[in-house]
């Protein structure tokens, strides 16, 4: 399923445009697909990569890879998401990457949103936490915060790879916070705490949803 969105992502590139590249297993695939396009067709992609995993997938596909510090226009960006309901918010962040992705989604005035139908919810926060990206010295503080924000519970994410917490590329931690509901007006809330970086509630930054779904794609358009 996730092959038929990466191939719909692949047939919207145009040759010379600058695309904001997500990170996650549906965006690589459409990278590899953007990448077929390439050498078949000989036409010139750069990306502006949100992730260090995303930017190496790129190059491998023949995409010219921008610093994300580059000042250059993008003209389009496509990502995944954990959650999606049906004003077309998401959650992002399990991979720990929301903070460089929702720069590149505001950069590029939006995203093109990838995801399988599961994925659709009628509640953010129905099946995932919400991650907060922050500054390990003030993890305490921000804690509490969320808890006085209404959060059932918090949690700093744990490392696979170690015995410490899951750190960002940017060295920070993530804390990972269930709220019910998960109201859209907690972005700038939690956004607002001393010592949080961001967090991965996405609100009105999808142009519009791709869900692969009965063996084709369904669109569904921000209204």
């Amino acid at each position: 399923m996730k092959e038929l969105l990466a191939k719909e992502i692949a047939a919207r590139v145009k040759d010379g445009q600058v695309i904001g590249l997500g990170s996650g297993s549906t965006t690589e695939l459409a990278i590899v697909e953007i990448g077929k396009r390439i050498q078949a067709e000989g036409i010139s992609v750069k990306g502006v990569p949100t992730s260090l995993r995303s930017a190496n997938v790129a190059r491998a596909a023949g995409i010219e890879v921008l610093d994300p510090e580059t000042e250059v226009e993008i003209d389009w960006a496509f990502d995944g998401a954990d959650e999606v309901d049906p004003q077309l918010n998401l959650i992002k962040g399990g991979g720990g990457c929301h903070t460089k992705e929702k720069i590149v989604a505001r950069r590029a005035g939006g995203i093109v949103v990838l995801v399988t139908e599961e994925k659709l919810v009628e509640t953010l926060g129905s099946k995932f936490d919400l991650p907060i990206e922050c500054i390990a010295s003030a993890k305490s503080y921000v804690e509490k915060e969320l808890l006085n924000l209404g959060a059932k519970e918090v949690s700093v994410r744990k490392s696979s790879e170690t015995y410490g917490p899951a750190r960002t590329e940017s060295g920070n931690i993530i804390i990972d916070a269930k709220f019910s509901p998960l109201d859209a007006s907690l972005e700038s809330k939690i956004n607002s705490i001393t010592g949080v970086v961001e967090n991965g509630l996405f609100v009105g930054l999808s142009k519009e949803v791709l869900v692969a779904q009965g063996g084709g794609v369904r669109v569904l358009e921000a209204k």
